[in-house]
């Protein structure tokens, strides 16, 4: 079974967990009209499908401790899904990362860090929580919805003049 809980300073070594690799197989394509948001999704060729694996980050726990929130999903005493959660000077704390060991995908995991970071959110005022995904990463887009984000902004330029001009953000937001 599988245990949801914040990160304490115990156990600081777990917000290290390393990234690893998940498929880029589409694109959801926002549109705002007549006030409202909405997407299609384009699927990619299959030669065009490809893994991607961001790098991993170091992420001091002392450093970030007093404005962030680490969200651990244990499997005994492995943590195999990380939620880090940023504050923000609005009323949406931001959901800064989110993964789940490979092996742990598509049991649930997922959601039950999002549901305990919306939690912990609230724990500190927040009305609830904001992300951004790529829009290249459908899969990860597609989670956000199925967890009751809904798209409130849709950023082009972001990546212009780098390595990954042909991809946007989405940015998600949860307040159920």
């Amino acid at each position: 079974m599988i245990d949801i809980r914040i990160i304490d300073a115990a156990h600081k070594q777990d917000i290290r967990i390393p990234n690893e690799p998940f498929s880029l197989w589409g694109r959801m394509l926002p549109a705002y009209e007549n006030g409202a948001w909405r997407y299609t999704v384009e699927k990619f060729a299959p030669q065009d499908i490809r893994e991607m694996c961001f790098p991993d980050e170091d992420y001091d726990y002392d450093a970030l401790a007093g404005d962030h929130v680490f969200v651990g999903a244990y499997d005994g005493d492995a943590c195999v899904g990380l939620a880090v959660l940023a504050d923000d000077w609005f009323k949406y704390m931001y959901l800064d990362d989110l993964k789940v060991r490979k092996a742990y995908r598509s049991q649930g995991v997922g959601r039950a860090l999002v549901d305990h970071a919306l939690a912990a959110a609230r724990d500190r005022g927040y009305s609830g929580l904001y992300t951004v995904g790529q829009d290249n990463n459908l899969s990860a887009c597609l989670f956000y919805l199925k967890q009751g984000f809904v798209i409130g902004g849709f950023d082009d330029h972001i990546y212009r003049g780098t390595p990954q001009e042909d991809k946007a953000n989405i940015i998600f937001y949860l307040d159920r």
